[in-house]
């Protein structure tokens, strides 16, 4: 294996290109898994609102502060650490850990050892994205290191695709609990996998001691742009998180697509892994590609490109919301996602450029701690309870009906149409509500613009 870090004209990357796409294969494997395990809750919430008789806003929880306070918080001294220490071990024990936390979920007896179940997973994802992409960076030269990022994104849409089309098949053949199991278990190979066949790369920075936390904070305390780009990429990830958690319930809810229960969800789930598969992507790969093809001539294009992606995708969620037939209504989600998820690749560019070689993975830490904090810890509850608002409104508009006598474990036979029309309506009402926060995110990747080439250090 060739060690390209001393080539002439600056760092070429480390080792082959053969290796290097091995790498970032293997990677992406894992960060696939990551999203597998942390999304099938949102494939089985109609299924666990069924036997647990738990609300929206109490599933937004299991989907959203329930995983992300221990992922987020944790990732700052994981990071730490993967400053010092082998950053492929690191990630390969943390894919163990929250493949094999995924597959006790099936085991849970009640919502409370379901959430316990969901913490252990948020425990070993927090091991997966600042190591990982610190590695990327050593191993890849920077002209190429936003649609290497931006690959490595990928796996978010793979793994969201692939939990749709398993879980809904799973669910539709099976049950949730065996939809758990069946997809947590193959992680803990692919951890295996990656110890064993990946090298950790020598750091371009050198053998220097990594800068201390405080000091990591202070050097980002004083590029403005990296504030913006991760306030911006927070409130995408506000409205992302938020709406995929309940776009399976949405179609469920609202949209004729099956004969039983377990029929619609899997059709529903088919359709989400269409999106995500092909469209969200299609957007994550073309925005870290055109980031890296326009740098040359746009110094900013990290910048404008995300703001324009999310302004196109504001009307075609609104126009998906808005329709009556399924078929117009995928339409719709098939198109907005390539636009949402240009900003993925530009995002983490974006910190790797404003951080020295030693600083990176703590960086990106602090990205993920605001990202998630702010999208995972607030999008789904957010939405969760926006359904219970306005469920609760049209029943009230409608009938005499409250929420808690439309609980699906004893809502009577007379009612229970009236209750599922306020759900799956007030749904509609919630996620468009949602989607406007992506204006607000527009706003502060313009704003990046301004000071992003000063900021900038490698």
């Amino acid at each position: 294996m060739s060690d390209a870090t001393s080539a002439p004209g600056g760092f070429q990357g480390y080792g082959t290109k053969p290796y290097r796409a091995y790498i970032l294969g293997v990677l992406v494997v894992i960060y696939t898994f990551n999203f597998i395990d942390r999304l099938l809750i949102s494939i089985v919430q109609e299924d666990i609102i069924r036997e647990f008789g738990v609300s929206n806003f109490m599933v937004g929880l299991l989907g959203g502060p329930v995983f992300a306070i221990l992922y987020t918080t944790l990732g700052i001294p994981i990071a730490r650490l993967a400053e010092r220490a082998n950053r492929i071990t690191i990630v390969s024990i943390g894919a163990f850990l929250w493949s094999l936390m995924t597959a006790a979920c099936g085991f849970a007896g009640n919502f409370f050892q379901l959430a316990l179940c969901r913490l252990g997973v948020g425990i070993g994802e927090a091991a997966c994205v600042p190591p990982s992409q610190s590695a990327i960076a050593d191993y890849f030269p920077a002209d190429r290191r936003a649609t290497a990022l931006a690959i490595f994104s990928l796996g978010i849409p793979l793994g969201s695709a692939m939990a749709y089309l398993g879980g809904g098949w799973l669910v539709a053949n099976f049950d949730w609990r065996t939809a758990f199991i069946l997809l947590g278990a193959p992680g803990i190979l692919a951890a295996i996998l990656l110890k064993l066949t990946v090298k950790e790369p020598p750091r371009s920075g050198g053998l220097a001691k990594p800068p201390s936390f405080s000091e990591t904070l202070k050097t980002l305390s004083k590029k403005a742009s990296f504030w913006h780009i991760a306030f911006g990429g927070a409130l995408i990830s506000f409205v992302g998180y938020g709406s995929s958690q309940f776009l399976v319930s949405h179609l469920v809810r609202n949209y004729d697509l099956g004969a039983t229960p377990a029929l619609e969800i899997a059709h529903a789930s088919y359709a989400m892994g269409a999106v995500a598969g092909l469209s969200t992507a299609l957007g994550t790969f073309m925005g870290g590609h055109l980031a890296d093809r326009l740098a040359p001539k746009h110094a900013r294009v990290n910048s404008w490109l995300p703001a324009l992606g999310v302004g196109i995708a504001i009307p075609l969620y609104i126009l998906s919301f808005m329709q009556t037939e399924f078929m117009w209504a995928f339409v719709f989600l098939m198109l907005a996602p390539i636009f949402h998820y240009l900003y993925l690749g530009s995002m983490y560019a974006v910190t790797m450029s404003v951080s020295a070689p030693l600083q990176r993975a703590t960086a990106v830490a602090i990205l993920i701690l605001i990202v998630n904090l702010i999208g995972y810890g607030l999008g789904p509850p957010f939405v969760g309870a926006a359904n219970d608002f306005f469920a609760q409104q049209i029943l009230s508009d409608t009938s005499t009906l409250t929420l808690a006598q439309c609980d699906p474990r004893s809502v009577s036979p007379e009612n229970a149409a009236t209750c599922a029309s306020a759900q799956g309506l007030g749904l509609k009402y919630a996620l468009g509500t949602t989607i406007f926060f992506l204006g607000w995110a527009a706003l502060h990747f313009l704003l990046a613009g301004r000071t992003l080439v000063k900021d900038r250090v490698s």
